[in-house]
């Protein structure tokens, strides 16, 4: 989104963002996702809501957008790789923190 934009846009087929901020918007959103798991990451159990809100919620919800703009609105086939990658990770970020609640460990 930041870098790589002509290589999406290739891959894709699709046009170039009018405007760019959006795509610029939508790389800084990606980076500090990002970088919003580093705490996590470190201490699962203190900062398990980002998990909650980050995985199952959002990779839920993008997941269910994906397909919906490929029914609705006709976006590109290859799209639904978006919505079968963000919907693994929100099956298995549920499975994992349903598989060991905070409150049962250690």
């Amino acid at each position: 989104m930041l870098a790589g934009r002509a290589l999406l846009q290739s891959a894709f087929a699709l046009p170039p963002p009018v405007p760019p901020i959006h795509a610029d918007l939508n790389g800084l959103f990606l980076l500090a996702v990002g970088v919003g798991y580093y705490w996590p990451y470190r201490d699962p159990d203190r900062f398990r809501s980002y998990l909650w809100v980050m995985g199952p919620l959002l990779k839920g919800g993008g997941s269910l957008l994906f397909l919906a703009d490929h029914v609705l609105r006709g976006s590109p086939g290859a799209f639904l790789a978006f919505a079968l990658t963000d919907g693994t990770l929100a099956v298995w970020s549920l499975w994992a923190l349903l598989r060991a609640p905070a409150s049962a460990r250690g």
